[in-house]
């Protein structure tokens, strides 16, 4: 064989094994990208339907105590007791909630109120007026591993407090639901321990903000589920999208007693103890080192 034909052959032999060799590459990385495609897809889905599920569970429960009421009214104006007007506008009012509560929908105005603040802020919250959530970004909100908020944020909880204490939104509470991604504290652990209690401080300090600006502290639930509810997968090093706190606004029971005289404090905010009654302090451990950690 000449030593051209050898060289031919090589060639193509070479070829043949890297085509071979590529193939099943490609058909992994295509599996692994139909893998994540398919995993992200289920996080959406199991994130939607949680949401569902606790908005169903509610509602369920506001719907029912709506229509005892409905039905108490209905008694009482037939009996002719009290003032007809009022009954009757009262009736009104509450066969106006009752649809709204049957659709899961925030009133238009309000609606467009907090879409004209989230345009006005879009590197701090998104809002998503389908189930009433408004979802705080926590790289703009609070500082890495800290429950702290930010100045920036500060300001435009203040703008969402005039609205929430508007006509409009005086007949929702308000629900406080903080996340974290997957990556372990370091430079904090000792104050809070897990991603999960950071969760709820954080969340409790987006609500004490409100309560500062005068917003009701009984239209308030606060909750934290750290990395347990991903909206989407995490890298090596965390997820932004994942480091957030999402507020939702549902509809209050009618008649709802909100009671402002005592309210649930932070260990941050817990009163002072009067020079009598002040125990002796324990000795003070020096702060811990901070290290430097990937953002939260």
């Amino acid at each position: 064989m000449t030593k051209r034909a050898w060289m031919t052959s090589g060639l193509l032999i070479g070829t043949a094994l890297l085509v071979t060799g590529c193939v099943p590459e490609q058909k992994y990385n295509d599996l692994l990208t139909s893998y994540k495609g398919q995993e992200q897809q289920l996080l959406t889905t199991q994130n939607e339907l949680s949401t569902a599920r606790a908005n169903e569970d509610r509602l369920r429960t506001q719907i029912a105590a709506t229509m005892a009421d409905l039905d108490e009214l209905q008694k009482r104006i037939a009996d002719g007791g009290g003032d007809m007007e009022a009954w009757a506008k009262k009736y009104d009012e509450l066969k106006r909630q009752l649809a709204m509560l049957e659709v899961n929908q925030l009133p238009d105005d309000l609606t467009r109120e907090l879409t004209d603040l989230q345009r006005e802020h879009t590197t701090v919250f998104d809002f998503d007026a389908r189930t009433g959530m408004l979802r705080f970004k926590n790289d703009f909100t609070f500082d890495s591993g800290s429950d702290q908020l930010k100045p920036g944020a500060s300001t435009v909880l203040a703008k969402l407090a005039d609205i929430l204490n508007s006509n409009l939104a005086s007949k929702f509470e308000v629900k406080v639901v903080g996340h974290t991604d997957n990556t372990p504290l370091v430079r904090t652990k000792a104050k809070y321990g897990t991603n999960l209690m950071l969760s709820v401080y954080r969340s409790a300090s987006l609500r004490n903000a409100l309560v500062k600006d005068n917003v009701s502290a009984g239209r308030f639930q606060i909750a934290g589920y750290g990395e347990y509810r991903p909206v989407v997968i995490n890298s090596a090093k965390g997820s932004s999208e994942n480091r957030r706190v999402e507020l939702y606004l549902t509809p209050l029971s009618v008649d709802m007693a909100l009671d402002t005289s005592s309210e649930d404090r932070t260990p941050a905010e817990a009163p002072v103890a009067t020079k009598a009654t002040t125990p002796k302090a324990a000795p003070t451990k020096a702060a811990p080192v901070e290290d430097e950690t990937p953002t939260k």
